[in-house]
């Protein structure tokens, strides 16, 4: 990824992440189930990138869904939310929770409880990181730290100093 610092918005970071991350996200996507808006977006455009009926694009089989989600070069900003939100929930769990770990903050396997503001201890925010880069590759940090900075940045917006 370049020009870290610059991202504001979900579909920015989706357009970064790698190719491995995409597939990982679009494949956690279909997974949890076709309902909400997100899903009808994205049925919508690969209705239309492929030239297919919606009824078409339901029949596939999740695993094409998630080859052609990958592959779309942009999404809304709710969707490509949507999209890191069920990676990291999927696949990112124990980085999050070394995360959580280390800056002292309570969570169940990385998830902090909806009604739980997190009380974030600035100076703990170095080690933190450099736990995650110590045991995780460069490029899973990195999308990590964003997607908390893009989800509420009067929280996580110190990450950005480490990204």
């Amino acid at each position: 990824m370049s020009d870290l610092e610059q991202i504001t918005r979900a579909s920015q970071l989706w357009k970064l992440m790698t190719e491995g991350q995409r597939r990982q996200a679009a494949e956690a996507f279909w997974a949890e189930g076709e309902a909400g808006a997100e899903h009808a977006e994205v049925i919508g455009l690969l209705s239309r990138r492929l030239n297919f009926r919606v009824k078409s694009v339901l029949a596939l089989p999740s695993e094409k869904r998630a080859k052609y989600t990958a592959g779309l070069a942009a999404v809304s900003d709710g969707v490509a939310g949507r999209l890191l939100v069920t990676f990291h929930l999927t696949h990112q769990r124990a980085m999050m929770s070394t995360f959580l770990d280390a800056l002292g903050i309570s969570h169940e396997n990385g998830l902090i409880a909806d009604d739980a503001a997190p009380a974030l201890d600035e100076a703990k925010l170095p080690e933190a990181v450099a736990a995650l880069r110590a045991q995780y590759p460069v490029e899973d940090v990195d999308l990590y730290l964003h997607t908390l900075r893009l989800q509420d940045h009067k929280t996580w917006g110190g990450v950005g100093a480490f990204l």
